[in-house]
């Protein structure tokens, strides 16, 4: 998956005004934005794979902002969502923060604080999608090795050394250090200390997706 070079920021309002100007102010920062009008739409036809963030009224006519936002996050939608609303309560932003949102700000926006939390939620965005490609990247490599490169990969991380796993595997040293390189080559290790945090980040990786 490559990162496209310009983010794209989705802006979701019934209001004409609202979205127009909105629209000019973030682009004086650089950041490409797509309007849209009818949260049907929007759902239907948004780019899922565009790098950028999301901002979303919560009161229009038909679909809320909330339940966009819930249908959103049961999809796996991953770009973070910014709610806006003329009308925030505790309990509304309670909501919101639970539902997943990122971020509660009330009209009239504050440029500043606007741009600013946009900018924060593209780099974390960036931040996300490199860790989820190399995380992806890791288990292909992972896939790769043999039965054999696999048990000898855990016996190293084990903190054994290739006599001690080759007595463990009935194997000859000589035989244990050919399997290491294989795996060390697969995995495109440099060191065993990159080996390691490979492994871990993708163990801990398969740990936060198990409900």
């Amino acid at each position: 998956m490559s990162v496209p070079l310009s983010p794209l920021i989705h802006l979701v309002d019934d209001d004409a005004a609202v979205r127009d100007g909105l629209a000019l102010l973030i682009g004086t920062v650089g950041l490409r934005v797509h309007t849209w009008a009818r949260p049907e739409a929007f759902i239907r036809d948004f780019d899922r794979e565009s790098i950028g963030a999301i901002v979303l009224d919560i009161r229009m006519p038909g679909i809320s902002g909330m339940t966009v936002l819930e249908q959103l996050i049961a999809q796996g939608v991953d770009q973070p969502v910014i709610m806006l609303t003329g009308h925030g309560t505790v309990d509304l932003c309670r909501r919101a923060f639970k539902a997943g949102a990122a971020e509660f700000l009330e009209k009239p926006v504050n440029d500043e604080l606007l741009i600013d939390t946009l900018q924060q939620s593209v780099r974390r965005h960036v931040q996300s999608r490199h860790r989820h490609q190399a995380d992806r990247l890791a288990r292909e490599r992972y896939q790769q090795l043999s039965e054999r490169e696999h048990e000898v990969l855990d016996l190293i991380i084990a903190g054994l050394t290739n006599k001690e796993i080759g007595r463990a595997l009935e194997v000859s040293p000589r035989t244990v250090e050919t399997h290491r390189a294989n795996l060390f080559a697969k995995l495109q290790a440099d060191s065993l200390a990159q080996l390691i945090r490979q492994y871990a980040a993708l163990v801990e990786a398969d740990d936060s997706a198990t409900p």
